[in-house]
Parts: structure tokens; C-alpha cells; sequence
């Protein structure tokens, strides 16, 4: 079933404050990324940093999330695992996937968790549509689904946040060009019944850059403005 309306209003998420517009140039290490959003998510709380957007490429990994159930971790030690702490099952991160973390404040953003969460899928779906690509929700199952043609559903963006002191961190993950047997070691956010496709898979050419700007200009019309450090 598709759920075509985000059930909040979105513009309760936008605020005049800038944004931190952050691009890593290299491959980050998830430890290294956790501890980094943990503290940018405490000195945004304390008042004594700005929010920030941060897009970048893991090496190939798995993470865990609050609800990960053993079984679906199907190939242990292909490789490495890593407990988020996000809300969520098992995700794979890898080369070929836009990662964008996500610190912002939801004290100034609406105190609304489910809005803000439908407000980062329909970034997505927004970003999507830019690629001549129909994403969209699924009742039930939280990220970005699409149609494919032999009438089955695969999802193309994942979703994952956490709130703390009213600030968010982790946020979302979208399938450029990575590879997708990759997936195959875990079941993916615990849903086997679907599967899993990329940009590339689904026939566009788009380099991260692309995606990057799409995102980027999406991010301001829905949540405000932003800067780059």
C-alpha cells in the first residue's frame, strides 16, 4: 500500500537559522562518524554549535539498530558490524551511497519526532523526483520505496534517526551506485519480502555531485537555509 501525504505539516520544520552544509571528501570510518554526530548533536543541545548537515561514504559495513534481530545479520563476517544506536534494524553502508547525518534542532523544528521523520523522507522523495525517479512511503515501512516494472517493490533510501535533548542525529542513506550484492549479508532493515535497487540499477546516470546538489536544494526548501564552512 502506498501512503502518498507525509500526515503533518511540513512547514512547522523550517527555520531561518542556517544550516552547516558539511561534505567529507573521503570515505569516513563509522566509529569515527558516531562520535563526531554524538558531539556535534550535544553542542547543538548546549546551544554552542550550529546545526549541521553532514553527507558523506562509508567503507562497506553493516550497522545495527535498536530493534536488530540476530538473524538477520545473514553473513557475520563478511563485513564489519557496528551497534548504531539509531531506531531501526541492520543497514549496509558502502561505497556508491550517499550517507547524510542529520543534527538539527528539533526545539526550533516543531517538537514533532513522526513530522520530522516524514520530513526527511519527503527530502528524499523530493531529491528522487529530480531523477525522473517516483519514490514514495509505504504503510508500515519507514525509508523510500519504488515501483519496479515485473510489479514488485525494492527500496531505494533508508531512514534511520535518534533524538536526543530535542536534537536529531544519524538521518538517511540513498542508493546511488553501490553495489548491491552487498545487501545480500543481511536482511535489510528487517524486510525480506522486498527488495533492494539503486539509481544505477534503475537505469539513471548520476554522479554523487548530482545527487548532492538535488539533496542540497531540497534541504532548503523544506527545512531553510544553509552554509558551507
Amino acid at each position: 500500500m502506498t501512503s502518498t501525504g507525509s500526515g503533518c505539516g511540513l512547514e512547522a520544520l523550517r527555520s531561518d537559522q542556517r544550516v552547516d552544509w558539511h561534505k567529507a571528501t573521503q570515505p569516513v570510518a563509522y566509529p569515527h562518524a558516531l562520535s563526531q554526530m554524538e558531539a556535534r548533536a550535544a553542542a547543538i543541545a548546549d546551544h554552542v554549535a550550529t546545526e549541521q548537515v553532514w553527507l558523506l561514504e562509508h567503507p562497506p559495513l553493516y550497522t545495527a539498530g535498536t530493534s536488530a534481530k540476530s538473524g538477520d545479520l545473514v553473513q557475520p563476517d563478511r563485513f564489519p558490524v557496528f551497534k548504531a544506536g539509531r531506531g531501526g534494524q541492520y543497514t549496509y553502508h558502502g561505497p556508491g551511497q550517499r550517507v547524510g547525518y542529520l543534527m538539527l534542532d528539533l526545539r526550533e523544528r516543531g517538537r514533532d519526532v513522526r513530522c520530522f521523520v516524514s520530513g526527511v523522507e519527503q527530502l528524499v522523495i523530493n531529491t528522487l523526483s529530480e531523477f525522473g525517479v517516483s519514490g514514495g512511503r509505504r504503510e508500515g515501512r519507514v525509508g523510500v520505496w519504488v515501483d519496479m516494472d515485473d510489479g514488485t517493490e525494492a527500496k531505494i533510501a533508508a531512514i534511520g534517526i535518534r533524538i536526543r535533548r530535542w536534537v536529531s542525529f544519524h538521518g538517511l542513506s540513498i542508493n546511488v551506485d553501490p553495489d548491491l550484492s552487498h545487501f545480500g549479508g543481511i536482511v535489510p532493515c528487517g524486510i525480506s519480502a522486498h527488495g533492494v535497487t539503486s539509481l544505477k540499477a534503475l537505469g539513471v546516470t548520476a554522479s554523487m555531485a548530482n545527487v548532492d546538489a538535488a539533496l542540497k536544494r531540497n534541504f532548503e526548501t523544506l527545512f531553510g537555509p544553509t552554509f558551507t564552512a
